[in-house]
Parts: structure tokens; C-alpha cells; sequence
């Protein structure tokens, strides 16, 4: 009773102590830093009126309605290289979960093995095994063999929610990229979008300067006819001569433009240099459909960027709990059982060969805590980094949408503007030659007029594009592109 009484008492001291040491080590933990993000943002855009309807929920087969483009698109969303990379970002970040996930479960091993073993007779071992008979007239085989099998596990009792925690941020973080992913397809889409549209102005400024050259080369032939009338000058001759060589010159730059514009597509569609199918009759004509913004509480929920970056800050707050968790102690259980003999005939006797062990372990920090104090303070900075990055890409994202509104409702009037100039200098064009004809215009008049003809009518093209543009831009910065 005495023994029993004793080996209680030294039982309940031994805790007493582990616990002490726990609350010990647990007052020295520091505080955890926590600053909440700010989502608030401004109830509607540019004054928009306030409705929930939004492009943004658009899909871009419906978004687009030009079937060589949604063609590209299809065929870069299979073939485009930076997005098979980032698909294949998003199959690790799901294998670290199942990591993760493993190591708060317990670690159950299979072992084997056989080893043999010459002991001096003269040492403590070699004294017992001479001294020490197995059986009667049976000594210890020389040298002693050992086999043995069995099974093996250790488990990390996850007290303080490390684990979890980690296999939490490890979810998080595989969600932030699977956002990422979807982010990279808004930007595919748009970036296809775009460059078709400017490869299509480029074809029709093509076709403008073109025509506008037919039209000097015959003004030309005209000036030659009034030259050897001694009705003109060789100054106005050669003064249309290099106004028509200097349109044959921007035609090779055209298309120069055109064959980079085409192969800027080709890489992003993960193919070799080819023709590009596209549409581009009608250009200047193509209708420009409305956007409805929505509200801008919308973008939270329509932007991968966005989801992104809340996944990333929640996961960053997981990151800082399983750094202040590193404080505290680690608890974990070992056990095995299996078959141990130095004959391999005595491995089934049982229960003789049978060995098993269980034992717990509490293992916790006490001196020289730097590193993970170190640890812990990076985690905090790493947290409010996320809050400053979630904050700014919701500004950045208003802004976006504001300045796109801005300019396409710009663009509108510009073109409206344009328009009316390109009809005017059209009709100069034919008054200043007919006026040059009867001797009542200079043919500096009719080469300026023939310029800013031309000039007019690029940037009318040029108009068209960027309205086209800021059309994709607004859908993209809405949150579209990406379903």
C-alpha cells in the first residue's frame, strides 16, 4: 500500500508540474494584432442610378456577338500556355490540402527488420549473455541475430487548433487560387477582345488610306494635265508626287501593324504565326451596346481580384493564429506492437515475442523563443499587409469602373463630333478639286484638304476602337469575362 501510495503521489506531482509549466508558458504568449478590413465603398457610380442589374453577370459567349472572336477565345481558353501554368498552380494548392489535412490525422507504420550482433565478452552485455541461459543447456546464439515486425503510430494531439488551422489556411489559399485562375480568364478574354478589335481598325485604316491614295494619285494625273496646261506649277506636281509616295509608305507600316497585331493574338491562342479570321466590314457602323454597372457593393462578389484577395486575408489570419499557437506546448502519443525474436521460428511463439509500447510526450518552448516570436510578429505583418492589399484592390476597382463610364460616355460624343467632321471634309475634298479645276483654289488647298480628309478619317476609326475597348474594359472591370 505504501508503494502504491507513493507512486500516486509522484503521478500527481509530475502533472501538477506540467500543468504549472503550462499556464506559465501560456502568460507569456503575446497578444494577437487584429485590424478588421474596410469594405465600405460608395453607394452607386458617376451618379448612376442605384440598380442592381449587372453586364457583369453577362457570359462572354452572349457578351460577344462576333463569331470569329468567340471562336479565338474559345480556342486560347484550351491552348493559352500562362493559363495551363496557372491551372496547374491550382491542382498543387488542392494537393496541399490533403497534406495538410494528413497531419492532424495519426501516422500508422508498417516496419520490418533483422540485424545481428557481436557483443565483446568482457562488457556489461557480453557478461549477462554468458552468464544467462534461454533454456536449460542453451546459451545465446554468438553473434545474436534480431527480427522483428509489427506496426507503428504517432499522433499529434491537436489541442491548440494548429493543424487545423493550417489545413483551413491551406483551403483558403487554394480557393484565392482557383480566384486567381478565374482572374487570369477575365483577363485572356479581355486581352483577346482587345487585340482583335484594334487587328479589325487596323484593317479598315488599311482600306481608307487605300482609297484616299486612289484619290491623290488621281488629283495627281489631274495636276500633270493642268501643268502641261500651263495652268499649274512642277512645284504643285511634285508636291502631290510626295504626298502620294508618303500614303504608299504608310501603307507598308499598316501592314507591319497588321502582321503584329495578328501574331499578338496567335501567341495568346498558343499557336504558330497564321491568318487570323475576323470581321471587319462595317466597322465604323458596328453598334455599341449599353453596360449596366450595377452597384458597386457588386464588385465584391463579381471580381476574382477581389475574392482573391479576401481569401487571402482570411487565410493570412489563419497564418497568424497557427504562428501563436508555435508558444505553446506539443502533445503526442506514440505506440506500437508487433513481433520481436533472434530466431525467426520464435517470431509466432506469443505471447514471448510480442512487444508493444505507448507512451505521451508534452513538448513546449521555454528559452531562446526568438524564432518564434520572430515567426509570429511576421504573420501579424503579413496579416495587415493582406488588409492594405484587400483595401486597395477595392478602391482600384471603383476606379476602374468610374473611369471607363467616364470614357465611354466621352468617346460617345467625340465620335458624334467626328462624324459630322469626317462628312464635311469629304464633300471639301470634291469642292476644293473642282475649284482647283476653274483656277479659284490654290493646290495647297487641295493637298490640305486631302490630309485632314485622311487624318479625320483614321481617327474616326480610331474612335470606334477605343469605344469598342472601353466597352470590354468596363465589363472586365465590373467583374465579367471570367463564366
Amino acid at each position: 500500500m505504501k508503494t502504491n501510495y507513493i507512486s500516486l503521489f509522484t503521478i500527481k506531482r509530475v502533472y501538477l508540474l506540467g500543468v504549472l509549466a503550462l499556464l506559465v508558458l501560456s502568460s507569456c504568449v503575446p497578444s494577437q494584432v487584429v485590424r478588421e478590413e474596410n469594405k465600405v465603398v460608395p453607394e452607386n457610380f458617376n451618379n448612376q442610378s442605384v440598380d442592381t442589374v449587372s453586364t457583369a453577370n453577362v457570359q462572354w459567349r452572349t457578351f460577344f456577338s462576333d463569331p470569329s472572336l468567340i471562336s479565338l477565345i474559345d480556342t486560347a481558353l484550351s491552348n493559352n500556355q500562362e493559363l495551363n501554368i496557372m491551372l496547374q498552380q491550382v491542382a498543387i494548392s488542392k494537393n496541399n490540402i490533403k497534406a495538410k489535412q494528413g497531419e492532424y490525422l495519426p501516422f500508422v507504420s508498417l516496419y520490418a527488420g533483422a540485424e545481428v550482433e557481436k557483443v565483446g565478452k568482457y562488457t556489461r552485455n557480453g557478461a549477462v549473455e554468458e552468464n544467462l541461459n534461454i533454456r536449460e543447456d542453451e546459451k545465446f546464439p554468438e553473434p545474436l541475430t534480431d527480427f522483428s515486425i509489427g506496426l507503428s503510430a504517432s499522433w499529434e494531439l491537436d489541442v491548440w487548433k494548429k493543424l487545423r488551422n493550417e489545413k483551413k489556411a491551406a483551403v483558403l489559399e487554394y480557393l484565392a487560387t482557383v480566384e486567381g485562375k478565374n482572374f487570369m480568364v477575365t483577363n485572356l478574354v479581355s486581352e483577346i477582345a482587345n487585340s482583335y478589335y484594334e487587328l479589325v481598325a487596323l484593317d479598315n485604316e488599311l482600306s481608307m488610306v487605300s482609297q484616299n491614295l486612289e484619290i491623290q494619285k488621281n488629283a495627281l494625273q489631274m495636276v500633270k494635265l493642268q501643268k502641261q496646261a500651263a495652268r499649274t506649277t512642277e512645284l504643285a506636281v511634285r508636291r502631290f508626287e510626295a504626298s502620294v509616295l508618303k500614303n504608299q509608305s504608310h501603307l507598308y507600316e499598316l501592314q507591319q501593324e497588321i502582321v503584329e497585331a495578328e501574331n499578338k493574338i496567335n501567341f495568346l491562342v498558343g499557336r504558330y504565326p497564321q491568318h487570323v479570321d475576323r470581321d471587319s466590314e462595317n466597322f465604323i457602323d458596328k453598334t455599341i451596346e449599353g453596360i449596366d454597372t450595377g452597384i458597386p457593393s457588386q464588385l465584391l462578389k463579381n471580381r476574382p481580384d477581389l475574392r482573391r484577395a479576401e481569401y487571402e486575408l482570411a487565410a493570412a489570419k489563419l497564418n497568424t493564429k497557427v504562428a501563436r499557437a508555435n508558444f505553446y506546448p506539443s502533445i503526442g502519443i506514440k505506440a506500437g506492437i508487433g513481433l520481436q525474436a533472434f530466431k525467426p521460428k520464435f517470431l509466432t511463439s506469443t505471447p514471448e515475442s510480442l512487444v508493444y509500447s505507448l507512451a505521451g510526450d508534452m513538448v513546449g518552448p521555454l528559452i531562446n523563443r526568438n524564432t518564434i516570436k520572430a515567426a509570429y510578429k511576421t504573420a501579424n505583418n503579413k496579416q495587415l499587409q493582406a488588409v492594405y492589399e484587400y483595401e486597395r484592390a477595392i478602391l482600384n476597382a471603383y476606379l476602374e469602373v468610374a473611369n471607363e463610364l467616364s470614357k465611354i460616355e466621352n468617346l460617345k460624343n467625340s465620335y458624334d463630333l467626328k462624324k459630322q467632321q469626317v462628312e464635311a471634309l469629304n464633300e471639301s475634298i470634291e469642292l476644293s478639286i473642282r475649284l482647283f479645276k476653274s483656277a479659284r483654289a490654290e493646290y495647297t488647298e487641295v493637298l490640305l484638304t486631302q490630309r485632314e480628309a485622311l487624318e479625320s478619317k483614321i481617327e474616326i476609326i480610331e474612335t470606334k476602337r477605343d469605344q469598342l475597348l472601353a466597352n470590354v474594359k468596363v465589363y472586365k472591370a465590373l467583374g465579367g469575362g471570367w463564366n
